[in-house]
């Protein structure tokens, strides 16, 4: 079994501005993915499955629901916490860290924020441990970058609901055992819905064939007369800021996930590079090698900045969409680029499971695209230093 040698990039010393708590919880997810994830995740990418034994263990190390209060099962840690997790998760694979976001912020989030003291109690404990896990339903066929287009409905029917439509691109879904989703009521307006497994009328039907998150559930979720008991429906928060507020959470999250990947593809040519020799001497030793290596250091510590910065600021509830999406696309841009110029470092050992670099590559193809496709936040930000909206 190949061990896993990495050793985190800190270039600018930023452990110094880091907590003792931080670096705690920083170590505990780090040498839990070094034991768990990276002996097993190729193998779980080669065939194409979801390590479905490991959902005890994201629940011990804190991985879903960090910052829910501990009344509700939480850890109660703050926003930077829930970062460094995602971090080191998505350090070991995009798709594992995925499982933790979408159980994190997009379920918990929503119930916590959006929902009543019953539906608290009710599911977030639960959720924390693992023991019910849960997906996010808001993209459709038709509808990805347009969320507001959606044409799933619900229908009050007097004592509940009728759901009806289908919603895709959905991770965690073939096994989730809630769906908080987000459907149109007869006047139009967005609402938030929590779907159990086993209501009639519901199936949750896998994608297959994916180049991308191999080792991520993911499914479609399809609505044909569903009947929603009234006390389902999440009562403090609707129309279309209520799931985009959500994926604020979940984008935060991506962009620390996404200096994880980077992170690790950084480490893994770097060692690469003093080991292999060509022409008598290693390649690290080559000004071209050198040139490929600086740049990653410098992107991956100009990335780290920000996103410290940024959980600073979402500590303080002082955090914009606008800054979170400049966060999300700069970081996974970064780290996808990386992967790219850390694949010709190791030549054509670079495309093996051998070594991690390609997974990842193929891994933050998908990161890039969802909870906001790259093109859609470079938008965002550029209707937020204009103020002119491109979208319309």
């Amino acid at each position: 079994m190949k061990q896993d040698l990495f050793q985190a990039p800190d270039y600018f010393n930023m452990d110094e501005l880091l907590t003792d708590e931080h670096k705690l919880i920083r170590e505990a997810a780090r040498e839990w993915v070094k034991k768990e994830i990276s002996p097993i995740i190729e193998d779980a990418c080669q065939k194409a499955e979801f390590p479905s034994q490991i959902l005890p263990g994201l629940a011990e190390i804190g991985a879903f629901g960090p910052y829910i209060p501990v009344e509700y099962g939480g850890a109660g840690l703050d926003n930077i916490s829930y970062g460094i997790i995602m971090q080191e998760l998505e350090r070991g694979d995009s798709g594992i860290r995925s499982t933790a976001s979408v159980q994190s912020s997009l379920v918990m989030y929503p119930i916590f924020k959006y929902g009543n003291e019953d539906q608290r109690k009710k599911y977030l404990p639960k959720l924390a441990t693992g023991e019910l896990m849960g997906c996010f339903g808001l993209t459709e066929p038709d509808h990805g970058s347009n969320p507001g287009g959606m044409t799933t409905n619900i229908k009050d029917m007097g004592d509940h609901f009728i759901l009806n439509g289908a919603k895709m691109w959905i991770s965690n879904s073939p096994f989730a055992d809630i769906a908080v989703v987000w459907a149109k009521n007869e006047e139009g307006r967005i609402k938030g819905v929590i779907v159990e497994r086993g209501m009639e009328g519901f199936t949750t039907p896998e994608t297959h064939n994916k180049w991308s998150l191999r080792a991520s559930a993911t499914g479609e979720l399809v609505f044909d007369n569903v009947k929603i008991p009234k006390e389902n429906i999440l009562p403090n928060k609707d129309g279309l800021g209520a799931p985009l507020g959500c994926l604020d959470s979940a984008r935060y999250g991506i962009a620390w996930g996404a200096i994880g990947a980077a992170m690790d593809c950084y480490d893994t040519a770097l060692r690469y590079s003093k080991e292999r020799i060509q022409f008598g001497k290693p390649i690290a030793a080559f000004q071209l090698q050198q040139k490929k290596l600086a740049e990653m250091i410098t992107e991956i510590t100009k990335a780290q900045f920000i996103t410290l910065r940024l959980g600073q600021l979402k500590n303080e509830d002082k955090a914009t969409s606008a800054q979170i999406s400049m966060c999300k696309r700069n970081n996974v841009e970064m780290a996808l680029n990386i992967t790219r110029e850390a694949r010709q470092i190791l030549g054509g050992m670079g495309i093996t499971g051998e070594y991690s670099i390609m997974r990842h590559m193929m891994n933050l193809e998908s990161v890039i695209t969802y909870e906001g496709t790259h093109d859609i936040h470079l938008l965002i930000t550029g209707l937020d230093i204009t103020g002119e909206n491109a979208f319309k």
